[in-house]
């Protein structure tokens, strides 16, 4: 029955349920007036609102209101995430630990109006679980700090003298006013500098909050991104000291490993280890010519508990963040480093993926442990394929990496058998010298024992989802789409221009991309047509729904081998340890409520990391190229646009614009279907993937932008690309240039 704690005050359910219905804020007053409560009874109402608020059932909002426990007021700010499919806000401060709601917005007027980081006042309803929200009011930018280099005006007065002014020049390539500042603090002219904007635009200033030195240094460039992103880079003082007591925990009851010959395998200049591979023949006589093997995954479950401050801080980064010259750890060193790092000869504690391999690669059993490990040997990839090569002796050859090589063939076999996507595209690796300059930019190269590693990891990574799922236990799966048939009708257009037939009624599996590219062969537009490929699949992401994996044609599939530096394979780790009964630090019961919720928050923390990965590899490239200006260069044609096109040095990489305007002086005409700038008069065409020299006039390092221009290109008055059903024939026309195409009418 409902409480009435005091004669002639509401229940406590009473009150909740008048603020939910509530269209407008509610404070003491309106529910005084609501129930009708004479001055006697607004003590107690204030001491019921009190003990409420202290049982978590209410929060206290601006203005004295009050608003359901764990929810959001009826009036707050939102800031702006997503607009793909219409604006999707997050809270503008949430300070609660939990997971931030995600809240509709009620678009009212002209769509697309707001952007991601626009903030908005907003009055909200919740509706079917969750909540919408509708546009108040659009608020400045004023709460969100902006990254630039401060730069100085010096200007005389009209009765002697000079004036001095500052400016800040944002780093963001998109933002395209710059902002006065009132107050540079200790900063100097043409510092990188963390500015507060105050006001409101055209009027806003700004004062800067912090200095962060040299914008040009090779070290600024992750900074830049790091800041512009807004991804944590400080550990608080409670997550550090905790995870210094965590790293000396002991590590409990185990199945005892020690005895086992497991090494990890890992890049030359890996920070952390967290997965260590062991594989023999199979002595199980029904298992004749098969394999057993253990992946060993760092135990992270052991040292970092569900709802404590590693946690909160853990899941607020989603994952680490890897740069040239520095890595935004998930966890901070005391475990990242240490702890949870299998480093050669110390004892570790781990989850260990027992599996039970047969000759053609299927896996037959596997089970998972607690246990104890110490690792032989921390090696380098390039070190394992030579030992096995034969170009490097090795002790660990015959003990360790042939049995690996071995199980790794039969795994093999099993992932031709099912055919997965293969896009074989090169991946840049900026290699800096002592003093974090960069020494040079090359494609990395791919290993067969990359391949046997990321085998090993897939097998862990299925054997991990089908654990989880025999025991119907919670799991976080890494799930990815099969193209959209929107996608699909792109690719079929551009494939067109190509003349590559590319059937749409087909079943659409990973093979059929396969066989599309075994169509192209060693064409030159190869490299291009496999990037529209792979712009053709949809993104992967995290979800407790079971969806499969299209890319790797699996229908079973989570992350569990990287939980340092993944917070997806932590959730995994909890939950193999609450279902299989392996002891503390299993998945909480508020963790798998809200699975869906952290699934979607850590989807969007792996996105910003990419993107933040990429924009700094951008400015390293273009920092290399920045002493290269006025040299023509090999590129391809990576896109084109109505006001230009993009191209990419071969062998490099970075993206620069060839703006239109310096294409000659005929008018260019751009066909959206066809991906092309033709010349009205001439018949010159620029098309994706082709390949042409260019002359480099600009490397920006500090926004990664680059711009190119035609070797013979003459000074000419700007025109932009006019749409083709606006064709005008010109007076005159531009000389074609060698490299182009003239369009066969």
């Amino acid at each position: 029955m409902a409480r009435r704690p005091i004669p002639g005050l509401p229940t406590r359910e009473q009150i909740l349920k008048f603020i939910e219905e509530s269209p407008t804020p509610v404070g003491k007053r309106e529910i005084a007036r609501a129930f009708g409560l004479h001055a006697q009874d607004k003590i107690a109402l204030k001491a019921l609102l009190q003990q409420m608020a202290g049982d978590g059932e209410l929060e206290a909002g601006a203005g004295k209101n009050f608003h359901k426990g764990g929810g959001l007021p009826k009036v707050t700010v939102l800031r702006i995430v997503e607009v793909d499919e219409g604006p999707v806000a997050v809270p503008d401060a949430w300070d609660k630990g939990s997971i931030p709601p995600r809240v509709r917005i009620v678009e009212r007027g002209k769509r697309g109006a707001l952007g991601i980081g626009d903030r908005v006042l907003a009055r909200i309803e919740e509706a079917g679980g969750g909540y919408r929200a509708h546009p108040m009011k659009k608020l400045s930018r004023s709460s969100e700090f902006v990254l630039g280099i401060l730069r100085e005006d010096r200007r005389e007065e009209r009765k002697g003298g000079e004036s001095r002014m500052w400016r800040l020049v944002p780093v963001d390539k998109r933002a395209r006013l710059e902002i006065n500042v009132s107050d540079p603090g200790d900063a100097a002219a043409g510092d990188l500098v963390l500015v507060e904007p105050t006001g409101r635009p055209p009027r806003q200033t700004a004062r800067v909050v912090e200095v962060l030195g040299d914008p040009f240094a090779p070290r600024s460039f992750s900074l830049i991104a790091i800041h512009a992103k807004g991804i944590p880079h400080r550990f608080p003082d409670e997550a550090i000291a905790e995870a210094e007591r965590a790293a000396h925990l002991a590590l409990g009851e185990r199945e005892d490993l020690r005895h086992l010959q497991i090494l990890t395998i890992d890049p030359a200049d890996a920070r952390d280890h967290d997965d260590a591979v062991w594989a023999a023949a199979d002595d199980d006589p029904a298992n004749g010519g098969g394999w057993k093997a253990v992946v060993a995954i760092a135990d992270v479950s052991w040292f970092v508990r569900p709802g404590s401050a590693l946690d909160r801080e853990a899941f607020k980064r989603g994952n680490s963040v890897y740069f040239p010259d520095r890595v935004v750890p998930m966890l901070p060193e005391a475990l990242s480093a240490d702890a949870c790092s299998l480093v050669a000869n110390q004892d570790r504690g781990v989850l260990a993926c027992h599996l039970q391999i047969a000759p053609d690669g299927k896996l037959l059993k596997w089970r998972f442990s607690r246990a104890v490990i110490r690792c032989v040997d921390n090696i380098a990839y390039e070190e394992a394929q030579a030992a096995i090569d034969g170009t490097l002796d090795s002790p660990h050859t015959e003990t360790i990496l042939r049995p690996l090589w071995g199980a790794w063939q039969a795994l093999a076999k099993a992932r031709a058998k099912r055919e997965p996507l293969e896009l074989d595209l090169p991946e840049r690796r900026v290699e800096l010298d002592e003093q974090g300059r960069i020494r040079s930019v090359a494609v990395r190269e791919r290993l067969d024992a990359h391949r046997l590693i990321e085998e090993y990891m897939i097998s862990a990574n299925v054997a991990a989802a089908k654990a989880l799922e025999a025991k119907r236990a919670p799991c976080m799966y890494r799930a990815h789409e099969p193209p959209s048939r929107e996608k699909l009708t792109a690719l079929k257009e551009y494939l067109d221009t190509f003349e590559i037939s590319f059937a749409l009624g087909q079943v659409i599996k990973p093979a059929t991309f396969n066989r599309l590219l075994e169509q192209v062969g060693d064409r030159p537009e190869k490299e291009q047509i496999s990037e529209q490929v792979l712009r053709s699949q949809t993104q992967a992401y995290y979800t407790p729904e079971h969806l499969g994996h299209f890319g790797l044609s699996l229908g079973s599939y989570a992350h569990f081998t990287s939980p340092i530096r993944r917070y997806s394979d932590l959730v995994v780790h909890r939950a193999l340890v609450r279902a299989y009964k392996l002891g503390e630090g299993g998945l909480s019961e508020d963790e798998a409520a809200r699975m869906a919720d952290t699934g979607e928050h850590i989807s969007l923390t792996e996105r910003r990391a990419m993107e933040a990965e990429r924009d700094t590899i951008d400015r390293y490239v273009a920092a290399f190229l920045s002493e290269r200006v006025g040299e023509v260069m090999k590129t391809r044609i990576t896109g084109v646009a109505g006001f230009g096109f993009f191209a990419t040095v071969l062998g490099i990489g970075g993206d620069g614009l060839v703006p239109v305007s310096t294409l000659g002086s005929e008018y260019f005409v751009y066909d959206k279907a066809l991906q092309m700038l033709e010349g009205s008069e001439t018949g010159t065409a620029f098309t994706p993937g082709m390949r042409l020299d260019l002359r480099l006039v600009e490397a920006n390092p500090i926004t990664g932008g680059l711009r190119f221009e035609l070797p013979d290109a003459e000074p000419s008055e700007p025109r932009g690309a006019r749409p083709r059903r606006d064709r005008q024939r010109p007076m005159r026309s531009g000389q074609r240039h060698p490299g182009a195409k003239r369009r066969q009418r």
